[in-house]
């Protein structure tokens, strides 16, 4: 049966029964903060409940039922798209153009040719459109709504964007394991600081990551998120979900990996992440994925990888290695070859380093942070 078919003669919905809270509505995977591709579940009652938080609380009198257009680029297998596509074009009626591929002049001209209003993209997108030098052979002035997600929208990229067209570019903040957190509100002007206000469903709580207890009102720590409607484990994988979701009271938080503070207006202010955390075109990436592989080579006995911050892809990643003594002619490209037989292409590092040791705590734990620290201090010339 083709989709046209059912357009022209219309066909009897079959009738189901679901149990919102049972019921699962889909497994989607994430490699997230912890490793290897994990399921992540969602019930009916999940995808329902940020739908309707971003259309009662977030998108209501902006949008119009029936009468809109949406641009989608990114990836539909991603959270962030996903629910942005259900929230704004199924569940309203409006048209949705999806673009195959991130090229820049094809998605100009679907912008010009079907007067797309809204728009959602990463921090390269925006970045991509402002570099290409064709940019003023297209008219976007339908464009009126852009959201950005999946990493830090650089201050740079926001400002250019905004004396270019005259449109702030709004953010929206979330993971695949609790679904979409927290939007811009459209009714202000937007900081490229915050990525928005926690919508109702979803809680936030700010911790010191050692005590797992609040921190004070105002001051930096790590996000911790919960809510009713989502499930709080990994698919079939509990070693992982005891790595990634802790209990805190009553309630069963999930960690974001992300180091935040809570602004006078209640938006959510992102500082940085931890250092387990590689963002790298869109994608979270656990660093200890990588050294895992890495270290499984017969030649290396430690490995550390870290991103770089890197203006189009966020960061990318850095492997610092330590060679076994007697280890012989090992070089950085047979490195990369082990990676790219073990790794999805987007883990894969883009610099290799060799040291003679890498920097431990007294109980032999990994310094990550502090060689991350020192590689953004060489970028900065300090």
């Amino acid at each position: 049966m083709y989709f046209k078919d059912v357009l022209i003669k219309g066909c009897q919905a079959p009738a189901i029964d679901i149990d919102p809270w049972r019921d699962l509505a889909y497994i989607m995977y994430t490699g997230g903060t912890t490793g290897f591709p994990k399921g992540v579940a969602g019930n009916h009652m999940g995808e329902v409940s940020y739908i309707k938080d971003i259309m009662d609380n977030v998108l209501k009198g902006y949008i119009f039922a029936g009468e809109d257009t949406m641009i989608m680029v990114n990836p539909l297998f991603h959270i962030m798209a996903k629910g942005f596509a259900l929230a704004t074009a199924l569940n309203q009626g409006n048209t949705m153009i999806l673009m195959p591929v991130p090229e820049v002049d094809p998605i100009l001209e679907a912008i010009q040719k079907y007067r797309v209003r809204w728009m959602l993209g990463v921090p390269m997108l925006y970045r991509m459109i402002l570099e290409n030098d064709r940019m003023d052979q297209y008219d976007i002035g339908s464009l009126k709504y852009c959201y950005c997600g999946g990493d830090v929208l650089p201050g740079e990229v926001y400002n250019k964007w905004l004396e270019k067209f005259e449109r702030s570019i709004y953010q929206v903040y979330g993971s695949t394991e609790v679904g979409h957190v927290a939007y811009s509100p459209l009714d202000r002007k937007p900081s490229p600081k915050t990525v928005g206000m926690p919508l109702k469903s979803r809680k936030c709580m700010i911790i010191d990551p050692e005590t797992l207890g609040p921190v004070d009102e105002g001051e930096v720590g790590e996000l911790a998120v919960t809510s009713v409607y989502t499930i709080k484990s990994y698919w079939k994988k509990p070693e992982e979900t005891a790595h990634a979701y802790m209990r805190i009271g009553d309630d069963t938080y999930y960690r974001m990996g992300d180091f935040v503070r809570l602004t006078e207006d209640g938006e959510l202010e992102f500082m940085e992440r931890t250092a387990d955390v590689i963002k790298c075109k869109g994608y979270r990436i656990s660093a200890s994925e990588v050294e895992a592989v890495l270290q499984d080579h017969p030649a290396v006995i430690g490995s550390c990888a870290v991103g770089i911050p890197d203006a189009k892809l966020g960061e990318r990643i850095k492997a610092i290695v330590v060679l076994k003594q007697d280890a012989k002619g090992v070089s950085s490209a047979d490195l990369l070859r082990w990676c790219r037989d073990r790794l999805a292409s987007y883990k894969v590092p883009s610099y290799i380093e060799f040291r003679d040791m890498l920097p431990k705590s007294k109980v032999g734990k990994l310094l990550r942070r502090e060689i991350r620290d020192e590689e953004r201090r060489k970028l900065g010339g300090t």
